[in-house]
């Protein structure tokens, strides 16, 4: 069952279960996922690496929200987004700890033969890829500037 078909599924419960959080948050995200699947190009399919893509957006996307709203005195609004945040959450795969990180791209280093900031593009290419999904783009970048800064 790919990431689609299980929001699909997950949606039925959800309704069953009368749980309004996860019915409006795998709502919105079923919407993402028939707009990348008819957006032009898609012919119409959807990867289940897209769908977590869409997933990881999204749940950017949310906390930026709740940090908003915290800002702003709404703490009302930022719990919901934070809600809604924890049920797309559920279907990403498990962030690595900084320690795990750190010796993915200590390894990552090591093979590129990056030897100082200037290599910093290199070591990019290879972590981003090898680490979507696993880590925060932005998690990478700063971890990856200290090492290299240590070098």
């Amino acid at each position: 069952m790919d990431l689609f078909e299980k929001v699909s599924e997950d949606i039925k419960n959800a309704m069953k279960a009368k749980d309004k959080v996860a019915l409006e948050t795998l709502r919105n995200v079923k919407k993402c996922f028939l707009e990348a699947k008819t957006a032009p190009g898609a012919n119409d399919t959807l990867t289940d690496a897209d769908a977590l893509k869409i997933m990881q957006k999204l749940v950017k996307q949310g906390k930026d929200s709740a940090g908003v709203y915290a800002g702003q005195g709404r703490q009302d609004l930022a719990d919901a987004e934070l809600a809604q945040v924890a049920v797309i959450e559920r279907y990403l795969p498990k962030q690595m700890s900084a320690e795990e990180l750190e010796n993915v791209l200590k390894e990552i280093i090591a093979e590129v033969g990056a030897a100082g900031p200037k290599d910093m593009g290199k070591v990019m290419g290879v972590a981003s890829k090898r680490l979507a999904g696993k880590a925060e783009g932005r998690a990478i970048s700063e971890a990856v500037k200290r090492l290299l800064n240590q070098a």
